[in-house]
């Protein structure tokens, strides 16, 4: 038998109804094997794999470089209110947690780790004075036990105990030592994201011809099926190849696709859903990852505030409290650390200046505090030192009377007495 441009000879009925009728007993796999097809299975989800996602990588590197981002200090509390801590300890927090990372680097990498895997891992060296420095720990390196009530880490060969070990899990499972991340947690949703990246790679690759099967009298034996595929995929290929739009099929065959085009699988929406599935397991508002297909100029500022209130937020507090914990000890009451959540609006000059306009006029913030904030030098005016305030706010009944004269003074008033006497 012979295929497109080759003669064609069918078998005889007989040996047609006995090729038709394949036994499929031992397995559907089996039966398409015959075919020389096999059977399609979802893409595994691994880290690296999931980061192929263009939403999963957006989420990560978005919520990493957001929390690295966000100015952190160390405070001590007195008796004139919050005071900045300097030396060691600030250095670590704010500049350079150790020799070899600055504090972005550092936390960049903490965060990445909470956002993939699930869970943030660094050791604390400390001195017989102060903590020294903090390390990064390889969270898929690490061992977690628990031995009499006491939770250790064991890294790189050294067993840290956990007063020594900043510890931020995505979230934990009901034994308090392992954890799930958001990568395992949206998996289902990744592996469809994979397939469709696959299958669009595939199909578009292939010049947007979908999976064919011949329709007619089948070929006798496992080698005549195999020529006529390398006939039919050389067809293909000399068609398009030289830009032609038809090719020939035998008399009595004829090809229909297996496939579903993109347009008519909805394969655009359907990649859209995947960016709001994956959203909603790094908890991020979708406009974060770049999907603007429901954005208008008031929904989009709302997902900015929910950003920060419901997920940078929390984020936040999740690292102070373990700091906090670790780095000062469980009966400190006087030091803390704490991130300045307005780092976020360093980029909105307008929103920034705005607000500091609004402390300085209602005797919140000196101008020279603002000044700092904008790393500007102090002002030489010495009132830039002191709180200010608008003069349209007093204290009631002292105000201005309507005819724009001062409120009489009950100091010195020129009332009569009681006997009549002008008052001196």
């Amino acid at each position: 038998m012979k295929l497109f441009g080759f003669e064609v000879t069918r078998p005889p009925k007989n040996e047609q109804k006995a090729n038709e009728n394949i036994a499929v007993s031992a397995g559907y796999g089996d039966f398409l094997g015959f075919f020389g097809l096999t059977t399609a299975n979802l893409p595994s989800v691994t880290t690296d794999s999931a980061l192929t996602v263009p939403a999963v990588a957006a989420a990560v590197a978005f919520l990493s470089r957001t929390m690295a981002a966000l100015p952190l200090h160390a405070y001590r509390n007195t008796a004139d209110g919050a005071k900045r801590l300097t030396g060691k300890v600030q250095t670590i927090v704010h500049d350079a947690p150790n020799d070899g990372q600055d504090r972005f680097k550092f936390a960049q990498y903490f965060w990445q780790q909470v956002f993939t895997g699930g869970r943030g891992l660094a050791w604390i060296e400390r001195s017989a004075q102060s903590p020294e420095a903090i390390w990064p720990m390889d969270p898929t390196k690490t061992t977690i036990k628990r031995v009499n009530g006491r939770t250790s880490y064991t890294f790189d060969g050294k067993e840290y105990p956990a007063a020594d070990v900043i510890d931020v899990p995505f979230m934990l499972k009901p034994d308090g030592l392992g954890h799930w991340g958001p990568i395992m947690l949206a998996s289902k949703a990744i592996q469809l994201a994979l397939a469709m990246n696959d299958y669009g790679s595939s199909f578009f690759a292939g010049g947007g011809v979908p999976p064919l099967v011949l329709e007619g009298p089948l070929p006798a034996g496992a080698d005549a099926m195999k020529r006529a595929q390398a006939d039919i995929k050389r067809s293909i290929d000399a068609a398009k190849g030289g830009g032609e739009a038809i090719f020939p099929v035998p008399p009595g065959y004829k090809l229909n696709p297996v496939g579903i085009e993109p347009n008519k699988s909805q394969m655009i929406e359907a990649r859209r859903f995947q960016v709001e599935e994956i959203a909603r397991a790094w908890q991020l508002p979708p406009v974060f990852l770049q999907d603007l297909s429901r954005a208008t100029f008031s929904n989009a500022e709302q997902q900015d505030l929910h950003l920060v209130k419901h997920l940078i937020g929390q984020w936040a507090e999740a690292l102070e409290g373990e700091m906090n914990l670790k780095l000062f000890g469980r009966g400190n009451t006087g030091r803390y650390v704490e991130h300045n959540l307005d780092g976020l609006l360093r980029g909105d000059f307008k929103t920034r200046m705005e607000g500091l306009a609004r402390a300085i006029q209602t005797a919140q913030m000196t101008p020279n505090e603002a000044r700092a904030l904008e790393n500007r030098p102090k002002h030489e005016n010495p009132d830039a030192d002191n709180l200010l305030v608008q003069g349209a706010t007093v204290t009631l009944g002292t105000q201005v009377a309507d005819g724009g004269s001062e409120p009489p003074s009950p100091d010195n008033d020129n009332t009569q007495n009681d006997d009549g006497a002008e008052a001196a």
